[in-house]
């Protein structure tokens, strides 16, 4: 460590560590709502929000996928702000930090005891019609899935019936959750009855987590504000937020798009790896399609350079939200460490931050729960990330 990092946080950096380092399955709260992968550890998120930040300070995650962060910094008091270029992760960052209403509980928990053993693949109506009309069922047609697209068509279209927006979120959410397990890198086919009762199960499992999470935020003297933006974390999209809040971040925890490494965050791979948009049509969401919109760069090209400007145009703009007291602290995988990691740090150099740790302190991971299709490829570069400490300059 350097001597500043150590003299600021004395003995911090090795619980940041240990946290960091922690293997356990994702689970408490509303973090369970959805797979989204390489997730955070939540206890890393809730180590570096108390570590690093006080109730009441404003906590970014500019590159939030599954709202992790935003979960831990609103349970914890602080001001979350979220940010991210997809549009599947502001859906579930709110449908995670939204609170239900009683009788928006007692309506979701009536769809899950009474209308999702109902559900059928022979049902029939304009409303079943019209959600399967979507382009985004994309290869859902095939052996796995077709059965399975049917019932969610027409879970999807008893939505509907709901009383709030909230409600219907937060089902559409569930609906989510089960259809990921049902359908995205499945090796057997799920039945119908399967189907039913995993969402039935799943969704009184997630109204006991938005209880968590709304018992968590009450404790504290004033309800955490949450900001969500649907942008590409630059200046554009940022700072309108930061000038509204009236003050910069303190702390920043996030895990940006690796180098060199292009995650299907969007799409789900069914029927021997046949990618569907599928999320996009449950959620009504849009997708911007192709692993470049969100990974900075083409899964195609074997050069980085679009990777390293973009990533440079977002970090500038970071630094210029932050608080010239804070920290960004990230975790990052590179498909080739070796040539990739010093030019990361030489872009986080350009953009105004210096390292707080030096290279013998480092803390490398090995990313949990991978995907099987990952597992499939061994060992690579992207399986392990690098916790990185910047302050700005």
């Amino acid at each position: 460590m350097t001597q500043s990092a150590v003299s600021l946080y004395p003995g911090i950096f090795e619980r940041l560590s240990g946290a960091a380092q922690d293997q356990s399955r994702v689970s408490g709260l509303t973090h369970g709502f959805y797979r989204y992968p390489a997730r955070f550890s939540p206890k890393f998120a809730a180590t570096a929000i108390e570590q690093f930040s006080e109730p009441g300070d404003l906590v970014l995650d500019p590159y939030m996928g599954g709202g992790t962060v935003i979960v831990e910094a609103a349970a914890h008091g602080r001001i979350a702000v979220g940010n991210d270029i997809n549009s599947l992760s502001t859906f579930l960052a709110k449908a995670k930090t939204t609170p239900l209403k009683a009788a928006e509980i007692r309506a979701v928990t009536r769809w899950a005891l009474e209308v999702v053993p109902g559900l059928s693949y022979r049902a029939s109506g304009d409303r079943l019609l019209d959600a399967l009309a979507s382009e985004k069922t994309k290869n859902l047609s095939l052996l796995r899935g077709r059965f399975i697209k049917k019932v969610l068509a027409a879970a999807l279209a008893s939505i509907d019936d709901l009383p709030t927006k909230n409600a219907s979120e937060f089902v559409r959410c569930a609906v989510l959750n089960v259809s990921q397990w049902a359908l995205d890198g499945r090796k057997t086919h799920t039945s119908v009855e399967e189907f039913r009762r995993k969402l039935s199960k799943t969704t009184v499992e997630m109204i006991q987590g938005i209880k968590n999470f709304s018992s968590s935020i009450v404790q504290h003297k004033r309800l955490p504000r949450i900001v969500l933006s649907n942008g590409n974390a630059n200046a554009i999209d940022l700072l309108p937020i930061f000038a509204k809040q009236g003050r910069r971040a303190k702390l920043i925890v996030t895990s940006p798009p690796y180098p060199g490494v292009h995650v299907l965050y969007h799409r789900w791979q069914v029927d021997g790896r046949r990618e569907t948009p599928a999320p996009y049509w449950i959620t009504q969401r849009t997708d911007g399609q192709g692993s470049s919109y969100y990974c900075f760069g083409d899964r195609r090209s074997h050069e980085t350079g679009v990777y390293f400007d973009t990533a440079l145009e977002t970090l500038r703009s970071i630094r210029r939200v932050i608080a010239d007291d804070g920290l960004m602290i990230q975790l990052i995988a590179f498909s080739d460490p070796e040539k990739h990691l010093p030019r990361y740090l030489e872009v986080m150099k350009f953009a105004g931050f210096s390292e707080s740790l030096p290279l013998e302190a480092r803390i490398w991971r090995e990313v949990p729960n991978r995907k099987w299709h990952a597992h499939a490829r061994g060992v690579t570069h992207s399986a392990r990330e690098v916790l990185l400490v910047h302050a700005p300059t």
